[in-house]
């Protein structure tokens, strides 16, 4: 069976578009099979913008694992100061995210395919994952600890997560991690969790 966090060379194209508002802002994104969310946006990844707050001194954001980018070409349409890096395992995800960029006209956005954070050789202000769960504890894990390696002092790290998914572990992990953790929304048994780094 084929993932969204994985590459399947095997798999037919079924593009499609989506039309999505987001605070007053119209979106366009294409979308095929093989990604995450490929019919519409899913309901948390729309609580996880909806909720993001970045500061005006933020320079560096990074999406990880972006899909095909509604998350982190949503922050750059927001945030025109800041510089999205957007990094997905997915190749067909990268593609489309790039694209999407493009549709959307921003261009303060780079899209780079990485499992991830391995080829991410910046630091960050801001660090927002819709964490791809499929993919398990452990990788997830290495996610936020790799996140917290990444940020700069007094870096943010946003994160989506279902309560019956694991939002509680998430929670104390970010804790540990971090030294804190709060949510910051909750809505349909997602939680939209804010730790930052001190």
């Amino acid at each position: 069976m084929s993932h969204y966090f994985q590459n399947d060379s095997n798999l037919d194209h079924q593009v499609k578009t989506i039309e999505v508002f987001l605070r007053n802002t119209s979106f366009r994104f294409f979308t095929d099979l093989g990604v995450f969310s490929k019919n519409a946006l899913d309901f948390g990844t729309r609580l996880l913008i909806e909720a993001i707050d970045i500061p005006s001194t933020a320079k560096t954001v990074i999406d990880m694992g972006c899909g095909y980018g509604p998350i982190g070409i949503a922050v750059a349409k927001l945030y025109p100061s800041a510089k999205v890096h957007l990094y997905d395992v997915n190749e067909r995800a990268v593609d489309l995210a790039r694209k999407n960029a493009q549709i959307n006209k921003v261009e303060n956005v780079m899209v780079t395919p990485s499992f991830l954070f391995e080829h991410v050789n910046i630091s960050a202000d801001v660090i927002i994952t819709n964490p791809p769960i499929r993919a398990g504890k452990a990788t997830i894990f290495r996610l936020y600890e790799d996140a917290f390696k990444t940020l700069n002092p007094g870096g943010l790290f946003y994160a989506v997560i279902q309560k019956k998914q694991g939002a509680p572990s998430t929670f104390a992990k970010l804790t540990e991690l971090f030294g804190n953790c709060e949510m910051i929304n909750r809505d349909h048994g997602y939680w939209v969790l804010l730790a930052r780094k001190s």
